[in-house]
Formats: C-alpha cells, sequence, structure tokens
C-alpha cells in the first residue's frame, strides 16, 4: 500500500483514502494519466498490438453485411441484457424482442423496462456524439435516458449525485461498504477532469486511453445508480467517436460478466495498489475476446442470410420478391406478426398471411405465441446466433 500522509489519508499511484468528518475514508482519485506513467511493454505491448488487429478484422467484417445497421439492431439488444444483468436484472434477450413486438406475458420479468431504457439511452447517446463530443453534459443526458420511469427513478436520473454512494455486498453499510467513491462536492471536479483528458491527444494509445477513462469514472461514481452501464457505454461510444469502429459494435459486458468477479478485483486493485497496467492486460484481453467473437458473429449472419435467400429464391415461386423483403425485415426486428408482413409488403390479409406461413413450412419462422390471434412468428435461427443457442 501506499505512503500515509498527515491527514491519515493512504496515497497510491491512483489517488488516495482520505478521512471524512463522519469518519469513514473516501478515495479520491488522482487525474489521468497515472504517474509514474502506463508501463507498455512485454504481455502488455503484445495485447495492444492483439486488440488494435482485432479491431481492424471485426471493423472490416461489420463493412462486409448488406446492412450493417441491422446488425447494430441486434448486437445493441444483446449488451444491453449483458450489461444489465451485471447489475443484477433477469431479463433475457427474447424477454427484450417480445416485450418490443408488444407480446404480453405476465411471466416476463419486471425488469425488462430497464434494458430496454438502456437500449434508448445507447441509441440517444450515439445520435448525440454527431453534435455533441463526449462530455459530463453526455454523461447526464444519457443517464437520464437510463433511469427515466424504471428502479432507481427516484435516484435523480441525470442529475449527478448530492450524497455518499459506496459500493459492497447488497445490504450493506457505508462501514462495511468495500469501496467508497469521492464525496459529493468533489464530483463534478473529478468528471471536469476526466473530460478534459478524454479530449487531450495524449501520446498513450487510445485502447489504453480508454481503458484508463473507464476505469476512472467507474472509481468517480458520480451517479446514485447506473454507473457501471454509463462506464460501459462510454468504451464503445469512445470506440465511435475516434473512429476506430464505423458502427458501435465492440461490447464487453460479455467478457465482464463472464469475469465479473476478477473485474470488480481489477478496478479495486487500481486504487488499492495503483495497478494499472493489470487493469489493462485484463481490458485488452476483453477486447481481443470480444472482437474475435463479433467478427464471428457477422459471419455467421452473412452465411445464414445467404442460405435462407436461396430457400426462398428455391421455394417461393411468384411470392420470392416479397419473401426477400420480409427476410431484410427479420434482420432488424426478429419477431413479426402477419400485420406487419402486410404493411411491408403492401398486399392483402390472406396473401400476407400466405407468405408467412411459407416462411413457417421452409423453417425460417417458427410461431411463438401459441395463439389463433395476434399471432407473432420469430426468425429464431437469428435470435440464436445471438444467444449461443
Amino acid at each position: 500500500m501506499g505512503q500515509h500522509d498527515e491527514q491519515g489519508s493512504q496515497s497510491t499511484r491512483s489517488g488516495r483514502y482520505v478521512l471524512q468528518s463522519n469518519g469513514y475514508s473516501a478515495f479520491i482519485p488522482e487525474p489521468l494519466p497515472p504517474e509514474p506513467p502506463i508501463r507498455i511493454e512485454g504481455v502488455l505491448q503484445e495485447l495492444l498490438s492483439k486488440a488494435d488487429r482485432a479491431l481492424g478484422r471485426l471493423d472490416g467484417s461489420i463493412l462486409t453485411l448488406p446492412n450493417p445497421d441491422l446488425f447494430v439492431y441486434m448486437y445493441m439488444r444483446k449488451e444491453a441484457v449483458l450489461s444489465s444483468q451485471i447489475e443484477g436484472t433477469q431479463s433475457s434477450l427474447q424477454d427484450i424482442l417480445e416485450a418490443e413486438a408488444k407480446i404480453l406475458d405476465p411471466q416476463r420479468p419486471k425488469d425488462t423496462g430497464e434494458v430496454i431504457n438502456y437500449v434508448r439511452a445507447m441509441n440517444y447517446g450515439l445520435e448525440r456524439l454527431v453534435k455533441l463530443p463526449l462530455s459530463v453534459r453526455l454523461f447526464r443526458e444519457i443517464h437520464g435516458k437510463l433511469m427515466e420511469g424504471v428502479r432507481g427513478y427516484r435516484l435523480t436520473p441525470g442529475e449527478l449525485r448530492r450524497s455518499q454512494n459506496w459500493i459492497g455486498p447488497g445490504g450493506c453499510t457505508l462501514g462495511e461498504a468495500t469501496f467508497i467513491p469521492p464525496p459529493p462536492e468533489d464530483v463534478m471536479g473529478l468528471l471536469g477532469d476526466l473530460e478534459k483528458y478524454l479530449h487531450d491527444d495524449s501520446r498513450l494509445p487510445l485502447l489504453v486511453n480508454i481503458g484508463l477513462a473507464h476505469a476512472q469514472f467507474e472509481t468517480i461514481h458520480p451517479f446514485l445508480d447506473g454507473n457501471g452501464r454509463i462506464g460501459r457505454l462510454l468504451i464503445t461510444f469512445l470506440l465511435c467517436e475516434k473512429q476506430v469502429l464505423s458502427k458501435p459494435v465492440l461490447y464487453l459486458s460479455y467478457y465482464l460478466k463472464k469475469h465479473r468477479m476478477e473485474y470488480y478485483e481489477r478496478l479495486q486493485d487500481i486504487r488499492e495498489r495503483g495497478a494499472w497496467e493489470d487493469w489493462l492486460e485484463f481490458f485488452l484481453t476483453g477486447i481481443v475476446e470480444v472482437s474475435i467473437q463479433a467478427t464471428e458473429t457477422a459471419r455467421r449472419i452473412i452465411a445464414l442470410r445467404e442460405t435462407d435467400r436461396r430457400i426462398i429464391t428455391a421455394e417461393f415461386g411468384r411470392a420470392a420478391g416479397n419473401g426477400h423483403r420480409v427476410l431484410e425485415m427479420l434482420y432488424r426486428v426478429p419477431i413479426v406478426s402477419v400485420h406487419d408482413v402486410q404493411s411491408l409488403t403492401g398486399t392483402s390479409y390472406p396473401t400476407a398471411n400466405d407468405l408467412v406461413q411459407r416462411f413457417v413450412e421452409t423453417g425460417i419462422l417458427s410461431e411463438i405465441t401459441g395463439g389463433k390471434r395476434n399471432r407473432r412468428f420469430m426468425y429464431r435461427k437469428y435470435v440464436n446466433i445471438f444467444t449461443g443457442s
């Protein structure tokens, strides 16, 4: 651990614990970049090189998709589910797709709204990035969208915290906390320093800067709720803002959920030991793993689309033209009704119904509602690519 100073605080390379008047010690981070500087050598240098190559391959593979935005639509929903699950939600990708398709299900987890809000917050942030740089203002706006009308909505959506928060096992008190972030009066200044760093043309490699920024945001913990989700969005937003990726298709939540305990330990090690390099090795390993996985997902989508296009051409006869149009829609909205198909094709209801039946008979769609009215049909093979089943 670091050196004690006269105030009884403890200093490390990343910041120090400072005793507060209420008797607890809160952590005050040092501004980025760390001092002494990050040592980019050995394993870290090798991982950085691998991560750069993996991201380049991912970006190239997305650009080969017939319509990259269709891939983005589903990928964002998968990320929303996983990032929210890290925070304890139960909803699955199918729950979200069914909720968005307005399929009523009393058994569906009640936290579905939180995940749908995450998708809205993500879309909102990406749209705003066109005109507004990543900033404290944008963090607050995205937080407002994330927390609107859901669990935690009383915890001041869009507002920086005005009280002390802490991290630890569920129901723990301040005295039992694993980590106590900076006191509320320091939050605005610390976020201002982080905002400056985000736009400083640092000599450090971009992926290192992004890893540092995510960890710093989590340490500041500027909101009463939703910090983890906003901090993970920050990674993707930076990759897009800095034009490393042409589309927002890299999401680390799969990796961070799989290694959740190590994720929290690595962040805590930064605070307690200044272990920035260990965190960056963990972070870059995740970038490599998730980039390879996303590239493989893109390849599987292209293969599935080609297979199903061939089926439609061979089996649908004169309805093949409309069949291809419906198939393209399914990559954006993988759960549809006969009415949806009717609206898209501009045909009569019986004609649209016949077309849907052809999709069912050829195994492209399957009926999921089990009723005779308001039936919905899912493009299950496509959804399974994202759920791993």
